[in-house]
């Protein structure tokens, strides 16, 4: 059997960082910081070239040297400067720009424009003639180039999917297919962009399949008074009939369904915060239906509890622990949408102000809501609501999204969108 040999680093690196200051340029501002590397190496050259590390090496037989590196980081840019950094930071193998830039481009830019500067303007990138050695580094820079744009769409394509959709005719994809055509055929871009195109035409012909096919079909859903809905004929139903844990399901199912859906931008506190200015009533459409998900169980429950004027304070406090019931089960499938939906509508002053039906509800069920109800204490901004989202069994947790909504907001409103003109990039890092 031949044997493996393993090669190992002749030196042993130890980096320390240290903030150096601001480099300013046209159209930029840069943080700079300078990483120390420490890097002790073997003297002995045998052992060096045996892979043998510093720490292996007696006393006396290895020595120590430092290099410094300046690393910049882009804190304030035009448009411009921050699509061209895209590019230089690819080349640095710095991914937190690009992860960064893509998640939160769309509170200062539209993806038209950043297409058409990474694609037009960045993407054909011409070096300037100039004999042999120049035509070898053109040719070079040219691979770079290429290369990174190419690691820039496919993430762009993967991870954020969404800014393609722009149905019926897929303006942007259509752009970006063109590009790949051109300048990398048979690329793995290429055939990402056309599969994605493929579904995107795919889903839109079931939706309209379906639109078609509606009719005839049966249809369910909860409306606001509890009442369920079938083929659009309302049917009278005892809600004390419906198992607890069939009803948290339902609704952690529903929940579940919108929260996949949530697309990450949408929350961003500079998108969220323009959603009631006047034309804006497309903004944001995933964390609206999630928003209005969340307002219907609420008004459901207290519709449930307050529409019959004809009930004793006995009957209304027996909705009361059915409800109670529900949101225990929401809890146990860690629904924190639902279960905070039904705390919040507990709480309001229309029904927690009915002493008398409190008054009939059991001291155990009293006891449950209590302790549900302390998870949305508003104390130390919401802790142990955070701490619970936190822990790592919450596996499959169907968060309360406006508890996010809320953070982003306040981040929002608490730095600035541009300094001295400049995007704030630092802003949006945070």
């Amino acid at each position: 059997m031949k044997r493996k040999i393993r090669m190992r680093l002749p030196w042993k690196p130890k980096m320390h960082n240290s903030e150096w200051g601001e480099e300013v340029e046209e159209g930029a501002v840069y943080n700079v910081t300078l990483k120390k590397v420490q890097i002790q190496q073997a003297a002995n050259k045998g052992a060096r070239w045996l892979g043998v590390e510093g720490d292996q090496v007696p006393p006396g037989h290895t020595f120590s040297h430092y290099k410094t590196y300046k690393i910049r980081t882009i804190k304030a840019g035009t448009l411009e400067k921050l699509v061209e950094n895209l590019l230089t930071d690819f080349g640095d193998n710095d991914f937190t720009y690009i992860s960064i830039f893509l998640s939160t481009y769309r509170a200062f830019a539209t993806t038209e424009q950043v297409l058409e500067l990474l694609l037009d303007r960045y993407g054909n990138f011409e070096c300037q003639s100039g004999g042999e050695d120049a035509g070898q580094s053109k040719s070079v820079m040219r691979a770079v180039i290429r290369n990174a744009v190419a690691s820039i769409l496919r993430a762009w394509l993967d991870q954020y999917s969404e800014d393609f959709q722009d149905i019926p005719n897929y303006t942007c994809l259509h752009k970006v297919l063109c590009y790949l055509r051109q300048t990398m055929p048979g690329s793995d871009p290429e055939q990402r962009a056309e599969n994605l195109l493929q579904h995107f035409q795919k889903e839109e012909l079931t939706e309209q399949e379906l639109d078609n096919d509606y009719h005839g079909n049966v249809t369910f859903s909860l409306g606001e008074e509890g009442d369920v809905q079938r083929d659009g004929i309302e049917e009278k139903q005892d809600f004390l009939s419906f198992p607890s844990d069939k009803v948290a399901q339902q609704l952690t199912y529903m929940d579940a369904e919108l929260f996949k859906k949530v697309v990450p931008d949408d929350c961003l506190g500079g998108v969220w915060s323009k959603r009631d200015k006047k034309g804006n009533e497309h903004l944001a459409p995933t964390v609206r239906a999630t928003i209005t998900q969340f307002n219907t169980v609420t008004k459901c429950v207290v519709s449930t509890i307050l529409r019959d004027l004809q009930l004793k304070p006995q009957q209304r406090g027996k909705i009361i622990e059915k409800w109670i019931d529900v949101a225990q089960e929401c809890w146990i499938l860690r629904n924190f949408s639902s279960l905070q939906a039904i705390v919040s509508a507990m709480q309001s002053i229309s029904i927690y102000r009915l002493k008398r039906t409190w008054d009939t509800v059991s001291k155990d069920s009293r006891l449950i809501f209590e302790e549900l109800s302390s998870i949305f204490s508003y104390e130390n901004n919401q802790k142990r609501s955070r701490e619970l989202l936190m822990k790592g069994v919450m596996q499959g947790t169907v968060p309360f999204l406006g508890t996010f909504l809320t953070d982003l907001m306040m981040l929002d409103t608490a730095f600035p969108d541009y300094v001295d003109g400049l995007v704030n990039l630092e802003k949006r890092r945070r």
